[in-house]
């Protein structure tokens, strides 16, 4: 819904964010901030792995069970994980001020556990697999973003952006659960290349955050500046 109110021949256009919700805003941010410590995370921590290859070998390896980089690899899943709860959080209030639902923020919720009990369990724990699997739950906030706000006129953008990140997401998760048949012709493809495959799920889901967490904050921040009337022309 587009929240505008005519009076005579001036627009008043209700801003994302009440005004006294503005600071709460900023947990927009742990977003991109997740974003960025997961790239930096993924990226340099094999560095302390010797022989570790980044289109071979899963992500999970690098803090695997008798691996080196297990430690950090545990520091960095968790703050990861705090920072998308936060977003989690933060994307909550903007869905309830916006008036549209919360789903998305809900299953970014799901997401920060998965990744909080992966990092914790590290790999071959039996519950390391167990997590990573419900994953699955939160790479859906982008579709759960889509649709509570596809009505609201001022995120069209945001909308577009998230169904297209969406039909991403799956196309990375179809290629990551080709290892569910080890003899299909899929994971035969896949499989010499899973480190790929695995970095552009969490890519995807990732830039995601990292665009509509900014998007948000900007927009809330214009909303908010921007709420005086507006003459139309």
């Amino acid at each position: 819904m587009y929240n505008a109110k005519r009076i005579g021949r001036r627009t008043y256009h209700r801003p994302l964010l009440p005004k006294g919700k503005s600071v709460k805003r900023y947990g927009l941010l742990f977003g991109p901030l997740a974003a960025v410590i997961f790239v930096f995370g993924v990226a340099g921590l094999p560095t302390l792995v010797p022989g570790y290859s980044h289109v071979h070998q899963t992500i999970s390896e690098i803090g695997e069970v008798g691996s080196p980089a297990r430690a950090p690899f545990t520091a960095v899943a968790l703050l990861v994980a705090f920072c998308t709860a936060t977003f989690a959080v933060a994307l909550r209030n903007a869905s309830i001020a916006a008036e549209h639902s919360s789903v998305a923020a809900y299953l970014m919720g799901c997401m920060a556990i998965s990744l909080a009990g992966v990092g914790i369990f590290a790999f071959p724990h039996p519950l390391h697999n167990v997590f990573g699997i419900s994953e699955l739950v939160g790479y859906q906030a982008p579709l759960g973003f889509a649709l509570a706000w596809r009505g609201d006129g001022r995120a069209k953008s945001l909308v577009v952006f998230s169904w297209v990140m969406f039909m991403a997401v799956w196309i990375a998760i179809v290629l990551n659960l080709g290892s569910l048949d080890p003899a299909g012709s899929l994971w035969r493809h896949v499989k010499p290349a899973i480190g790929i495959a695995q970095r552009a799920l969490f890519g995807a889901w990732f830039a995601w955050c990292a665009v509509i967490g900014l998007m948000l904050f900007n927009r809330a921040a214009a909303w908010l500046n921007g709420s005086r009337p507006r003459r139309r022309c």
